[in-house]
C-alpha cells in the first residue's frame, strides 16, 4: 500500500539505525508527542534498538487520557439526562469518570451512542428533533476541524438540538509547560505529525529558540520515527535547536487554510485543564461567543460536578513523562483494559495500553521490528 509498506522496511530502517549509533557521544532524552507514534515505537520495539544513551520519554499526546475528569464526569451527567442522545468516539466509553463510565450509563438506560464522525452526530439531531443531541468532542488539533464544522453547520441548519461538549487541547503549550517544569529531562520533541498537517509549523520555531531544544515533525510508521529520531540527535550533537519536517508527504509550513479558517471561525483559545497535569494556559479551544448556544457545558447547567481520581492510579505520571507504564504498581495487576484505573490504559492510544498489549510479559517487545514489518 502506497506510503505505508514503503516506510516499513526492515533494511533502510537497519541503515537508520546504524546512523543513529554512529552519531550518538552521549546520553539524550527525546519526547515523541503524540500517543499514535507511542503505540508505534512500543510495538515495533523501536525504543529497544536505539542506542543506550538514548531514552525515549512517552508524552502525553493522547486525547483521551488528557480530557479532565471534571469534563468526564459532566459528560456523565448530561448523558444521563432522558432527552439527551449522547454521542462519542468508541474509545471514550470506558474511560472511567468517579465510579463509573460511559457504558454503565448505557447499561442504566443512558441512550448513549458510539459515532464515526460528529457529522454523524449532527443527522441524528436532525432525525429526532424532540431530542436533544450532544457530541462529546475531544482531541488535539486533528479533530478539531471536523467538530468546528458540525457546529459550523448546526447554525447554518438553525438546528437548535444540537450541541458539543468541547475538550479540546493544543499541543504547543503543552511542550512549553513540559520545558517550564522543573524536572522536565527532555532535550528534544518528536512533533505529532497529524497535527502539523492541520496547523502547519509556525508556532515550534519560537519554542525550539526559547528552550533550545530541536523540534522535528515525525509520522508514525517505523521509518518515520527512526528518522525523526535520527534528525533530532544530530541536531543535539552539533548544538543546535531548530525545527525540521521530516514529514513532508504530508506536512506544509502553513497547514491546512481551511480548517485553520474553521478553527478560528468557531473556537476561542482557552485555559484547558489535562487529566493528571493540571490547567496549562492557552491550552485549549471552547467555541467563540457567537456558538456559544451550541455548547453543552452551557445548554445544560452542569454545576456541582465533584472528582476523585483513584488513588492508586499514576497515570498523570506517565502522561508528564516522568513513569513508564511498567513501572506502576497497578499495571497489568488491578488496572488493565476490562478494569483500568486510568484512561491510560483503554484509550487507542494510550501509553499503558500500548505496554500492556506489547510488553506486558517480561518487558520486552512481542512483535521485534523486523518481524513486524514484514507482516
Amino acid at each position: 500500500m502506497k506510503y505505508i509498506e514503503e516506510f516499513q522496511d526492515p533494511m533502510l530502517a537497519e541503515r537508520l539505525l546504524e546512523d543513529i549509533h554512529a552519531t550518538v557521544t552521549r546520553p539524550w532524552a527525546l519526547m515523541e508527542v503524540c500517543g499514535g507514534q507511542t503505540h508505534s515505537i512500543i510495538r515495533h520495539g523501536i525504543d529497544q534498538l536505539l542506542p543506550e544513551e538514548l531514552e525515549l520519554i512517552h508524552g502525553p499526546g493522547c486525547p483521551v487520557c488528557v480530557t479532565p475528569l471534571e469534563l468526564i464526569d459532566k459528560a456523565l451527567e448530561i448523558a444521563s439526562r432522558p432527552e439527551v442522545i449522547f454521542c462519542s468516539f468508541g474509545d471514550m466509553l470506558r474511560v472511567p469518570g468517579t465510579g463509573r463510565d460511559l457504558f454503565q450509563v448505557r447499561s442504566q438506560g443512558g441512550d448513549v451512542r458510539v459515532v464515526y464522525s460528529p457529522l454523524d452526530a449532527l443527522a441524528l439531531a436532525r432525525q429526532n428533533p424532540d431530542r436533544e443531541v450532544v457530541f462529546f468532542g475531544i482531541g488535539f488539533e486533528t479533530t478539531a476541524p471536523p467538530n468546528a464544522m458540525a457546529v459550523h453547520q448546526a447554525a447554518k441548519l438553525g438546528l437548535r438540538n444540537f450541541s458539543l461538549l468541547v475538550s479540546h487541547v493544543r499541543v504547543p503549550p503543552a511542550i512549553e509547560a513540559i520545558m517550564r517544569a522543573p524536572d522536565s529531562r527532555v532535550r528534544a520533541f518528536l512533533a505529532a505529525g497529524h497535527v502539523c498537517s492541520v496547523m502547519g509549523t509556525e508556532e515550534y520555531p519560537a519554542l525550539a529558540e526559547r528552550f533550545e531544544v530541536p523540534i522535528v515533525v515525525t509520522g508514525f510508521e517505523p521509518l518515520d520515527i527512526l528518522e525523526g529520531v535520527r534528525r533530532a540527535v544530530r541536531q543535539l550533537e552539533a548544538g543546535r535547536h531548530t525545527v525540521e519536517n521530516a514529514y513532508p508527504r504530508a506536512v506544509v509550513a502553513q497547514g491546512n487554510p481551511a480548517a485553520r479558517a474553521m478553527l478560528d471561525e468557531v473556537f476561542t483559545t482557552c485555559d484547558r485543564g489535562w487529566r493528571g497535569i493540571g490547567v496549562i494556559p492557552d491550552s485549549g479551544w471552547r467555541l467563540a461567543p457567537r456558538y456559544r448556544e451550541y455548547d453543552a457545558e452551557h445548554r445544560f447547567s452542569v454545576e456541582g460536578v465533584t472528582t476523585k481520581e483513584p488513588a492508586a492510579c499514576r497515570s498523570g505520571e506517565v502522561l508528564q513523562g516522568l513513569l513508564k507504564p511498567h513501572e506502576c504498581e497497578a499495571f497489568g495487576t488491578t488496572c488493565t483494559p476490562r478494569t483500568p484505573l486510568g484512561a491510560t490504559m483503554v484509550s487507542s492510544e494510550g501509553a499503558c495500553a500500548a505496554y500492556y498489549l506489547y510488553r506486558r510479559l517480561g518487558g520486552k517487545t512481542t512483535a521485534p521490528l523486523e518481524a513486524s514489518t514484514r507482516d
